[in-house]
C-alpha cells in the first residue's frame, strides 16, 4: 500500500474565496484525480446522516418488496443485489444498491411507507444539494477548458426532465463470520463512467482506496501502487469520471478504484455508501476542446458503459 496525499479542500466562505477553490480544484482534477471536500454548506453532515439513515431503512426491506422495482440496465434505475460484475475480477460485488434518477420519481421510485417515511421527499432534496454542488465544482472545470461557466449546468439541467445524473444508495454485506468465504474486494476496480462523482461515506466504512497513473481515456494504468481514501461522515469524496476525462481530452483524470474487503480484524458490518453520479442529457455532445475523441451522445456514451459494467446474470441468485 502506498501512502499518498488524497487533496483536501475547504469550501468554507466560498463566495469570498472563489479563486483560492478553483484553484485547488483544478490542481487535484489534473494531478490526482480524486479530491475530499469539507466545510461545505449542502448537503450538510446531518442531511448525509438523514440520507444514510433512510437508505438503511430501505435495505432493510424484505427482498420480494425492494425487487417490485428491479434493476434494468438501459435506464440505469432501479434496485439489484449481487448482479453487478466488475470486468477485473469477473464475480458480482457482494453488495446491494438502488439506483435512483431525478425525472424517474414518479415513475420508478419506491413509495413512501411506514418502513421508508418521506422517501421521496428526502431524496429529492438530497439529489438537488447533490446537484447544486456538483455544478459549482464543475463551473470551475468549464472555465477551465474554454467553456462558459454555465456550460456542464446546462448539460445537466434537472428542470427538463431527462436528466441522466443519478444517485446510487449503496450496502456492501455484513460479513461477520464469513470473512473466509469472502472475494478480497468489496467492490473490484473500476472507474466511474460519468461527469463527476460525488460519494458519501460514513466513519468507520472504510476500504475504498485509488490507483493514480492512468493518462489516457482509452488506456486501463492497473497496478499495485493503491491509497486508502479515509470515510468520515460529513465529508464528500470527489472523484472525475471517464466522461469528463474525454471531455477533457485527457487533461482531468478519471482513476481506478475499490473498495477492499475487511480483514479478520477489520469492520465486519454492513458498509453503506451513497453516491452522486452527474450524467448529461442524453443527446449532449461529449466532445473535448481540440477533438482527441470522437464526439459521442452522453446516451450513446453512458449505454457503451454500461454494457462494459453490467453483465447479466442467470436464475435467482440475481436478486
Amino acid at each position: 500500500m502506498n501512502i499518498r496525499q488524497i487533496p483536501r479542500i475547504s469550501l468554507r466562505d466560498f463566495d469570498t474565496r472563489r479563486y483560492q477553490i478553483g484553484k485547488e480544484l483544478i490542481e487535484a482534477a489534473e494531478n490526482v484525480g480524486f479530491f475530499i471536500l469539507v466545510d461545505q454548506q449542502r448537503p450538510n453532515k446531518q442531511e448525509i446522516e438523514e440520507m444514510f439513515a433512510l437508505s438503511t431503512k430501505y435495505f432493510a426491506l424484505p427482498d420480494q418488496i425492494k425487487a417490485r422495482y428491479p434493476f434494468i440496465r438501459e435506464q440505469n434505475s432501479g434496485w439489484e443485489k449481487n448482479a453487478q460484475i466488475r470486468p477485473s475480477t469477473g464475480v458480482a460485488d457482494p453488495k446491494e444498491s438502488l439506483q435512483l434518477q431525478y425525472f424517474r420519481r414518479n415513475k420508478y421510485w419506491p413509495n413512501d411507507s411506514s418502513d421508508i417515511p418521506q422517501f421521496h421527499e428526502t431524496c429529492l432534496k438530497f439529489m438537488e444539494s447533490s446537484q447544486d454542488l456538483s455544478m459549482k465544482i464543475l463551473s470551475f472545470f468549464a472555465v477551465a477548458l474554454g467553456f462558459p461557466p454555465s456550460f456542464f449546468s446546462e448539460a445537466h439541467d434537472l428542470s427538463l426532465e431527462d436528466c441522466l445524473s443519478t444517485m446510487r444508495l449503496l450496502r456492501y454485506h455484513d460479513v461477520t463470520g464469513k470473512v473466509s468465504e469472502m472475494p478480497e474486494w468489496r467492490a473490484g476496480a473500476h472507474t466511474d463512467f460519468d461527469v463527476l462523482t460525488l460519494l458519501f461515506q460514513e466513519t468507520g466504512g472504510d476500504g475504498l482506496e485509488v490507483c493514480p497513473g492512468r493518462e489516457a481515456h482509452t488506456s486501463f494504468a492497473l497496478g499495485d501502487e493503491w491509497t486508502a481514501v479515509p470515510a468520515r461522515t460529513g465529508e464528500i469524496t470527489v472523484n472525475i469520471g471517464d466522461m469528463l476525462m474525454a471531455w477533457s481530452d485527457d487533461r482531468f483524470k478519471s482513476l481506478y478504484h475499490r473498495v477492499k474487503a475487511p480483514g479478520p480484524n477489520g469492520n465486519l458490518k454492513a458498509r453503506n455508501s451513497i453516491a452522486y453520479f452527474n450524467q448529461p442529457r442524453p443527446h449532449v455532445r461529449i466532445e473535448g476542446p481540440t477533438g482527441k475523441y470522437g464526439a459521442l451522445t452522453a446516451s450513446q456514451y453512458i449505454s457503451n458503459a454500461m454494457e462494459r459494467y453490467y453483465r447479466p446474470t442467470k436464475g435467482p441468485e440475481a436478486l
